[in-house]
């Protein structure tokens, strides 16, 4: 679900959201493509209603600790490695003119988007799809406070009312701690997504499913506006957005409710791994690869468009193995090396008590290889 997300999201930036020759518009060399691919930016309403699924699947049970480590060991090594290749390739093959983003970025820019944090410091993104993980590093910010507390059913099932709460009366307030706070634009999908894992682990019930489609009424509500929003220079009807919208809603409970649980193919992993990579190198690659192939060879769009796809689901294989897979194990094993420090030091300070080093280490490197282990 989350690569076919991510296709739906490039095929609205590879075919609608800019020109492919700089000059005309995307309906004049994909007239009838356009027509649907334009409704591919809601991929990543489906996104986020995976995540809020995901992170209460890979929370529950499981310490403060060990979401931070699981949260950055996943996020930052895939990240990483295409921040640097989208900066060298938009470098080294620049193009202007009908792309939504421009220009070299320099050290500063290349350094403040590594940090991932690059749009509080006010930083231009090196590509703006990264805009969508901002999004998500407040969603982690705030499920990471409640689980703090330990996640239990009733306080996950408050955290959601709460939340609800807060973004559908926030954009009446006017208040923009609330906006970056509460993400009122997108906050129904992850409060869904949690639901949806609520259902998965413990049933469904009348609390449960009125939380979620009360969440999907919210999010029918602000896609109008984000379909509306889109000028692609021929009229965009806003029906399919909410029945898009609806069918992502019906897909998720689908497998919260246990419907797919038969479903095991190994394909579906390997899918799963390549759609973050992906997700990040797509636009700006996507949009060099298409224009440079375009001036040079004259191919028809469509040719060009799905041999960028291609080239861009083999460098995201390749980021994946070479890369996200062996720096995240590293991550994992330092970062839980670490947070043993941390916990042994705590509570050596709690007693009055100063290890000596080398037993402090040692009782760290056993720690960390026992949770490696697990």
């Amino acid at each position: 679900m989350r690569l076919v997300a991510a296709l739906a999201v490039a095929g609205f930036h590879l075919t609608a959201a800019w020109r492919i020759d700089g000059a005309r518009e995307p309906a004049y060399f994909l007239p009838h493509l356009t027509h649907v691919t334009i409704y591919g930016f809601l991929g990543v309403e489906l996104f986020f209603l995976i995540s809020g699924f995901v992170i209460g699947m890979s929370s529950w049970n499981r310490s403060l600790g060990d979401f931070f480590t699981s949260r950055v060991s996943r996020l930052y090594p895939a990240y990483w490695a295409c921040v640097l290749i989208t900066a060298a390739v938009v470098t080294l093959a620049p193009i202007d003119g009908g792309v939504t983003v421009t220009g070299k970025p320099g050290i500063r820019e290349i350094a403040a988007n590594l940090t991932m944090l690059q749009e509080p410091l006010g930083v231009p993104a090196v590509d703006t799809v990264y805009w969508t993980l901002f999004v998500e590093l407040r969603f982690y910010l705030l499920f990471a406070a409640l689980a703090a507390f330990g996640l239990t059913y009733r306080r996950v099932v408050l955290f959601c009312a709460i939340w609800m709460t807060v973004a559908a009366i926030g954009p009446a307030l006017g208040s923009t701690a609330i906006t970056v706070i509460a993400i009122p634009q997108y906050a129904p999908y992850f409060i869904a997504g949690i639901a949806a894992f609520l259902i998965h682990r413990f049933g469904r019930s009348a609390l449960l499913l009125g939380i979620y489609g009360f969440a999907w009424l919210l999010g029918v509500e602000r896609v109008s506006d984000r379909v509306s929003d889109i000028d692609p220079g021929f009229h965009v009807p806003v029906w399919p957005g909410l029945l898009i919208v609806t069918l992502s809603f019906a897909a998720v409970l689908v497998v919260a409710l246990g419907w797919t649980d038969r479903i095991r193919w190994r394909v579906l992993t390997v899918a799963g791994a390549l759609t973050y990579p992906f997700y990040l190198l797509h636009q700006r690659i996507g949009y060099t690869l298409i224009r440079h192939g375009y001036e040079a060879t004259r191919l028809p769009a469509w040719v060009l468009v799905l041999g960028a796809v291609v080239l861009l689901l083999g460098l995201s294989w390749l980021v994946h193995r070479l890369v996200e897979r062996p720096l995240a194990k590293r991550i994992r094993t330092s970062l839980r090396h670490a947070l043993a420090e941390l916990r042994a030091a705590s509570a050596a300070d709690a007693k009055g008590v100063t290890l000596p080093r080398q037993a402090r280490e040692g009782r760290l490197v056993r720690s960390a290889r026992g949770r490696e282990e697990k």
